[in-house]
């Protein structure tokens, strides 16, 4: 009995460091778990960190690039003169007037070239306007001469002398026989105007004159689309039917007349009876052009967190989810 206790008393040391030892293995797991977890709520915050960097810096560069590209509109268009540093400040945006900056202080922009080429061109200034009546010029009583117009423009004292000065060559210039020749919007009544003062000019009258279906702007640039023409892009047609009934000098000298107008007028089908006594019956469809509306439209772009960046381009619409958005011209 007494070597049996002995031998159990032996192995309570030996217990005893085993329990230690389980317990220092069970602090070890609990220190490296914790650590495990701090580690990944550090990482997780670090991810969300950079998102956020990435999705600010997409946000800022979206904004950079809407910013140069009104401040390009505004430069190439010369509505404002040009900025001192690469984009517009607020203060120049603010102190911007279009209508007190003149062509000369804006040179190679859009406005420049309509007021000092367009509006000088000697060939189409040489046709005739209907009304001239608003063009004379008090101190020769002559019409006014491109060279006084630009007098006017560029001697413009105030606000109200510049814009007499613009309508004026507008509607006294080059310019005025633009609108004419191209139209912006599809206008049949004025077609219809034109291509019967052809008629007069040439001594006659129409036996009949009425537009003819297949024209028309639908708003796409489709080939497929009714109206498109294929002779430019954005040029869309205004076809016309029309009869005369004369004899064949009359015929000629108003096909001669329509070649020479100066609104390109195409004659795509055309028909010819002879009616006796040298008269001829004439039946023709006729095309004229226009252009397609040219807008600048402001437009937003929304970009989300994690889209993988997505600047904002010019032109373009925003997602779904409202996050953050910045403007574009279109």
């Amino acid at each position: 009995m007494v070597a049996l206790k002995s031998k159990s008393k032996s192995k309570e040391p030996q217990d005893s460091k085993r329990i230690k030892m389980s317990q220092a293995q069970q602090y070890m797991a609990l220190a490296v778990l914790g650590a495990s977890l701090f580690l990944g709520a550090a990482i997780a915050v670090v991810l969300k960190s950079i998102d956020k960097i990435s999705f600010s810096a997409n946000v800022i560069m979206a904004q950079d690039q809407s910013i140069d590209a009104l401040s390009n509109t505004i430069r190439d268009i010369g509505i404002c003169e040009s900025p001192s540093g690469k984009v517009y400040s607020d203060q120049e945006l603010n102190n911007c007037d279009p209508n007190t900056v003149v062509a000369s202080s804006v040179p190679g922009t859009l406005k420049s070239n309509i007021i000092e080429n367009m509006a000088a061109n000697e060939a189409l200034a040489s046709v005739e306007s209907s009304d001239i009546s608003t063009c004379i010029n008090p101190a020769t009583e002559q019409k006014y001469t491109y060279k006084e117009l630009q007098n006017l423009y560029n001697n413009a004292q105030n606000n109200d002398e510049l814009s007499r000065a613009n309508g004026l060559i507008l509607t006294c210039s080059a310019l005025r026989i633009i609108p004419d020749a191209l139209p912006a919007f599809m206008n049949e009544e004025a077609l219809l105007s034109s291509i019967d003062k052809i008629f007069r000019i040439t001594g006659t009258e129409p036996e009949s004159l009425a537009p003819a279906e297949g024209g028309g702007y639908s708003g796409g640039e489709d080939e497929s689309e009714s109206g498109w023409s294929s002779l430019g892009t954005n040029l869309y047609t205004n076809p016309v039917n029309l009869s005369i009934e004369s004899d064949a000098g009359t015929v000629n000298t108003f096909l001669d007349n329509v070649e020479r107008s100066i609104r390109n007028i195409d004659i795509r089908q055309a028909s010819i009876e002879w009616s006796g006594a040298n008269t001829i019956n004439f039946q023709a469809t006729a095309t004229a052009y226009y252009t397609a509306p040219s807008t600048i439209t402001i437009v937003d772009k929304t970009i989300s967190p994690g889209s993988g960046g997505g600047a904002a381009s010019t032109g373009s619409t925003g997602s779904t989810t409202p996050t953050a958005s910045t403007g574009g011209t279109e």
